[in-house]
């Protein structure tokens, strides 16, 4: 599958791309004021950026420990070779993986994984993450603060 160029974004995409990044809430009209242009120009500037695949989806922000998920831990995990797509759906899957990162260097795939508390966590990593065909290895990060800098 060849890569799709990225579009050219001005400065008007990217202080749109700005305010909805900082409130995904904020309506066309308040995004229009914010950036100083019509709503009408506001409204067909973030179809594009969506249609674009820029803004892949609108979501909330939530605090994970409020949420009752008080145990976070990056994983990472070497796996066999020419097993990503298939573990990527897998990991896709799982409901405490929160984020999933294919990289270069001493392991291959990253995770940021959300528990209830460390006894779920370690249900996760072990019985799931651990057994899964392709995985050779894993390594485990406690998180012990969490701040998100969106």
């Amino acid at each position: 599958m060849a890569e799709q160029a990225a579009p050219a974004l001005d400065e008007v995409d990217r202080r749109i791309l700005s305010e909805l990044a900082a409130d995904g809430r904020m309506s066309v009209t308040a995004v229009a004021e914010k950036v100083h242009i019509s709503r009408a120009h506001a409204y067909s500037r973030i179809s594009r950026l969506t249609s674009d695949g820029v803004l892949t989806k609108f979501t909330a922000l939530i605090d994970p420990a409020k949420a009752g998920l008080k145990s976070s831990a990056y994983v990472t995990l070497k796996v066999r070779q020419h097993s990503w797509r298939e573990l990527k759906e897998t990991l896709q899957a799982i409901p405490e993986v929160h984020h999933i990162a294919l990289v270069g260097g001493d392991f291959d795939v990253i995770l940021l994984v959300r528990a209830k508390d460390n006894l779920d966590l370690r249900r996760v990593i072990f019985d799931k993450l651990q057994s899964m065909n392709g995985v050779l290895d894993t390594q485990t990060f406690l998180v012990f603060e969490d701040i998100d800098t969106r």
